[in-house]
């Protein structure tokens, strides 16, 4: 039930309409100033103010300013004498969503409080959605306590407040679209749209019109003028992913649009402004594309001007206890059970840790959403992982003793044995050596001792 502040210093007259409101369905609320209306909204939640313009103490076009410190979307309706009618347009001026006339009909009254009601509710409504999202991709939903992810998190914090250009490199499953997002709701942009376009995902002439719209007759088949995705995300933030997908043609209309911010739809002659904030994707090396030939260059300097690689998730296995945590907890609702999954067996970790993760983060989430079904107690046993998950992991963590040579001697198998054990628990540990030593069961000085044999690099991938 919707509740409304009726504000009037008549003794009688709130009484009056609250009876009015409470036969329409609403429930109403009597102050006779506006100091006591003030504090009636510290006190309770008001879906709209029904006031009286003329008031002692203080009259109607403060009490409107005051409501609109507190809550700028909260509806004030303000009812006002023949007399004080600029008065009224005044408040309109400084925000009252609607005044009336007294005397006025009830009916007339009731139209007005059902409109304004209506439109605060779509406001909260868009409100609660909006702060949902914003929660989704605040960094607290970017998961990730190695320095690698740490360093990413700083990055979109410096990043977020800015208009540049990001460009996100990264493999498959590692995230993009999530960091994408999260600079968007973390910027000033956030209440604008967030489009994304996956650029591999259609052909050139269908990408083309889906980026940039097209004038009715432009083709056969384009029989209504059609906004593009560059118009639609006007105000907020365009996420171009797969950039490297696109075409010759497509990389020259692009790098167009970051010169001059505007854009042409396909079959129109007229240029149309555009304010928006790029940031693209690529799971290539767009500098190897570069040297190819199949990137231009100059629009690469567009793109390039914050630049931000996701590791992937093998380069950062600490991150994958916080990942699973927050993947079990994601899809706990999604359980026909009653029994709540609260963790992954050891063995499982174990296996976790073991694989090489080419899916990535993405990968993980698959194989937790599914053991999540399969799983008929509170922990997540071997068993309740995907068959085929399991097969790939023991093809993925076998050691491959067919890259040595076919006459290779004992010797030189247990060494390339060794070496491999050593590296995995490396990785395992974060190339922490005395945590890949205690992982091995050995001493750190007989570690230090393997790794000099072997002329291993132990240093982290990112500082190589």
């Amino acid at each position: 039930m919707e509740t409304i502040l009726v504000v009037d210093d008549e003794k009688n007259y709130p009484l009056i309409l609250s009876a009015v409101l409470e036969e329409e369905g609403f429930e109403a609320i009597a102050a006779h100033s506006g100091p006591e209306a003030l504090q009636i909204l510290d006190q309770s939640d008001v879906d709209l103010v029904l006031t009286d313009m003329r008031m002692p103490e203080m009259d109607g076009i403060e009490l409107l300013q005051r409501i609109k410190e507190k809550d700028p979307d909260l509806p004030v309706i303000m009812m006002t004498a023949h007399g004080t009618v600029e008065k009224a347009v005044e408040a309109m001026q400084k925000g009252a969503y609607n005044y009336i006339l007294k005397p006025f009909d009830n009916e007339q009254l009731v139209v007005y409080v059902n409109k304004a009601i209506t439109m605060y509710k779509m406001i909260k409504e868009n409100r609660q959605l909006r702060n949902a999202i914003e929660t989704r991709y605040s960094f607290g939903n970017l998961i990730g306590k190695s320095k690698a992810m740490q360093d990413v998190f700083d990055t979109i914090r410096k990043v977020a407040p800015a208009t540049a250009t990001v460009l996100i490199e990264g493999e498959s499953g590692t995230g993009k679209e999530l960091v994408a997002k999260s600079i968007h709701f973390n910027s000033p942009r956030r209440n604008k749209p967030f489009v994304a376009v996956n650029c591999s995902a259609l052909a050139e002439n269908l990408l083309e019109s889906e980026l940039f719209g097209h004038e009715r007759g432009a083709f056969t088949g384009a029989v209504a003028r059609k906004k593009g995705r560059f118009e639609l995300a006007d105000g907020g933030t365009l996420f171009l992913d797969e950039i490297g997908e696109l075409s010759p043609k497509l990389q020259v209309k692009l790098l167009r649009v970051l010169q001059e911010k505007v854009i042409e739809r396909v079959g129109g002659i007229k240029p149309i402004a555009v304010d928006l904030r790029l940031i693209a994707a690529t799971n290539k090396s767009l500098k190897k594309e570069i040297q190819a030939g199949r990137f231009r260059e100059d629009l690469f300097y567009r793109l390039n001007v914050v630049h931000l690689v996701l590791p992937p998730l093998r380069e950062r296995l600490e991150d994958i206890r916080p990942l699973v945590a927050h993947f079990i907890k994601k899809y706990t609702s999604e359980r026909n059970s009653e029994i709540a999954v609260t963790h992954v067996d050891q063995e499982v970790e174990r296996l976790f840790f073991d694989y090489n993760w080419p899916g990535n983060v993405r990968e993980l989430e698959n194989v937790i959403e599914r053991a999540m079904v399969m799983c008929p107690s509170s922990v997540i046993q071997l068993s309740d992982l995907p068959k085929d998950f399991r097969e790939n992991v023991y093809k993925a963590t076998h050691l491959r003793l067919e890259n040595l040579p076919a006459d290779a001697n004992l010797y030189e198998t247990l060494a390339h044995v060794e070496k491999s054990l050593i590296i995995q628990a490396l990785q395992k540990a974060n190339w922490v050596q005395s945590h890949a030593a205690r992982i091995l069961g050995i001493g750190k000085s007989g570690l230090n001792q393997k790794i000099k044999k072997y002329g291993l690099d132990v240093r982290p991938p990112e500082r190589r």
